[in-house]
């Protein structure tokens, strides 16, 4: 759903390129059964959700640590994003470059991702080797080896992504320069993969500090899901985390969020660019807020498929853009609303932004009609349904709803807030969010360009 997009914050570019397959408004009849799980917890914190789903002999484990960008500070940023690589180092009983063969040769995967408020490790492997994967975990959360030979290597690895997703890519110092104008003089204010300078000085104590503060039982959230008996998986999670103490409530970073003052207007010459490309970025409600949901359907019809406005007005009909779409950004303490147009050869990008100007204030004056409406929410709903077959995902859902607002059960009744928003909600929140000069207006144009 649009809210769970904070979950892979660095995927933007590949969101983006959405705008261009369509999607179709249909009546949804498909049937959703709620999601049946069972909580439990550790004297150590760690909280636990089982949830059993036998419809395919497998089991998905998903560990939520309650880490993002957001809490590192200053000079120290990308530490995050350093420990999601990290983690698939040596521990104390598993030597380098074993934890993917011993998961690949069980038959299963791991994968794991960070954003701003989270960083989430998960694995799938056939149901007899649930074990396995419970090991690993319980061995990275408290023995991981923080020492010169994985970090110095981990470093290297995360610094060369940075490379490829800022300066080979284009547009790509977008993200960084969106937060720290959008959110500035918070902890918000730089992309999740950080800034290189950090990473090349920072010390082996800075990340064995930033280690033992945030990856304990009491700052995590474990959920088993598939095909598994619960008493079983309750044996092997006290064997394997039982004994780990609780530990000092982490020290997080003081978010303030400053109103914003004024617009910020910046041309970028990107040499990567082929093509002008339009962002433009307003501030937008958090994770979980009542115009989050609104916000969420008003950016399924401005931008959801070839017969969303944006494209039909855009694209179709005055031909300036090759791709245009929007999409919210919904954190856990803030939020953002980003716009974004392609143009088309020989197009000037000022139309661009003309253009989007103006379907903004139609949606202000005018509204959405009762069609619009209906196709935004069946489209919501289609994939809320579509989410709870796989065993994996609603796995990362419970654990997001779990660590996020506490409430696991959530994962049954969030599309309840979806279906409630009306047009009228739709109109307030593009009042409230996007009537305003104060906004983040950044224009990517290929050497040499000139309007």
């Amino acid at each position: 759903m649009k809210n769970k997009f904070s979950g892979k914050p660095n995927n933007w570019i590949k969101i983006m390129l959405l705008a261009f397959f369509p999607l179709f408004a249909y009546e949804s009849s498909a049937q959703f059964n709620p999601i049946q799980f069972e909580r439990d917890s550790l004297d150590n914190g760690l909280q636990i959700i089982y949830h059993i789903d036998k419809s395919a002999p497998v089991v998905a484990t998903v560990v939520h640590y309650k880490v993002g960008s957001r809490d590192e500070i200053v000079g120290k940023t990308g530490y995050a994003h350093l420990f999601e690589h990290l983690m698939f180092e040596a521990t104390d009983n598993i030597p380098r470059a074993s934890m993917d063969k011993f998961v690949l040769e069980a038959g299963g995967n791991l994968n794991a991702h960070t954003s701003w408020d989270e960083t989430v490790y998960h694995f799938k492997v056939p149901a007899n080797e649930i074990k396995l994967p419970l090991w690993i975990e319980s061995q990275r959360m408290r023995k991981l080896h923080v020492d010169s030979i994985g970090v110095n290597t981990q470093k290297g690895v995360v610094r060369e992504e940075l490379k490829m997703r800022v300066a080979n890519q284009p547009y790509g110092t977008l993200i960084q320069k969106i937060c720290e104008n959008l959110f500035a003089g918070s902890t918000y204010s730089w992309a999740v993969v950080g800034l290189d300078g950090d990473l090349a000085t920072a010390q082996i104590a800075d990340f064995k500090n930033f280690y033992d503060s945030f990856y304990q039982p009491n700052n995590a959230v474990l959920v088993i899901a598939g095909d598994f008996k619960i008493d079983d998986a309750k044996k092997y999670v006290r064997e394997y985390f039982g004994g780990f103490p609780r530990a000092v409530e982490p020290k997080r970073p003081q978010i303030n969020f400053q109103p914003m003052t004024e617009g910020k207007k910046e041309r970028i010459e990107d040499n990567k660019a082929q093509l002008p490309g339009l962002f433009v970025a307003y501030r937008g409600p958090k994770k979980g807020d009542k115009d989050d949901y609104a916000m969420a359907l008003l950016t399924e019809v401005l931008a959801s498929g070839n017969s969303s406005r944006l494209y039909q007005r855009l694209v179709d009909k005055e031909q300036v853009a090759v791709a245009s779409t929007v999409f919210p950004l919904s954190l856990q303490y803030v939020g953002g609303v980003v716009f974004y147009a392609i143009a088309s050869v020989g197009k000037e990008i000022g139309d661009l932004q003309k253009y989007i100007d103006d379907e903004i204030k139609k949606v202000i004056k005018n509204g959405i009609t009762d069609e619009e409406l209906t196709k935004a929410k069946n489209l919501t709903e289609a994939q809320f349904i579509s989410q709870k077959k796989n065993v994996l995902e609603k796995a990362q859902d419970i654990a997001q709803y779990a660590a996020y607002l506490n409430d696991p059960a959530f994962v049954n009744t969030e599309i309840e807030k979806y279906m409630k928003v009306t047009k009228e909600d739709i109109i307030n929140v593009a009042k409230k969010y996007l009537d305003t000069d104060k906004r983040v207006i950044l224009e990517y144009v290929p050497k040499g360009y000139k309007d």
